[in-house]
């Protein structure tokens, strides 16, 4: 089980694939996303619209259509994908899902989960959706597996 819900690992996993097919203007298929980051189409049909929706990633209809990222999109940061899904909840939200913790009133992980809150938050700002390019390219890195 992964730290993202399931659309989030969808989503990252899918923008992470068309970063890497976007070259030259190549434009990647939702079948041929789905199949190489095992992933429902369907479920990731709906993911992918909405990042669309949220300026994320462009696509375009049509048989030479498909989905791909450009320069602006390679810059932003792994975090805009969780954001444009769920909000800033992951960021900010208590890791017992209680709506009154906070530093006033915390619940009994709060000081513990904050630390690996604010560090998982810096990591995703920091890091843009096109650094991992070169090494998903080369083979180093692998979506599927």
């Amino acid at each position: 089980m992964g730290i993202f819900s399931k659309t989030c690992e969808y989503a990252l996993r899918a923008v992470l694939y068309i970063a890497s097919q976007s070259r030259d203007g190549k434009r990647t298929g939702i079948k041929e996303i789905a199949e190489s980051i095992n992933s429902p189409e369907h479920f990731l049909a709906k993911i992918l619209q909405k990042l669309s929706k949220e300026g994320l990633l462009l696509s375009v209809k049509g048989p030479n259509g498909g989905f791909y990222i450009d320069a602006v999109g390679l810059n932003r940061p792994l975090a805009s994908i969780i954001t444009a899904l769920e909000g800033d909840s992951l960021f900010t939200g208590c890791a017992m899902g209680l709506s009154h913790c906070s530093e006033e009133y915390p619940c009994p992980l709060h000081a513990e989960f904050k630390k690996i809150r604010n560090r998982m938050t810096e990591v995703l700002y920091a890091t843009s959706i096109g650094e991992f390019n070169a090494e998903l390219l080369n083979g180093t890195l692998s979506l599927n597996k």
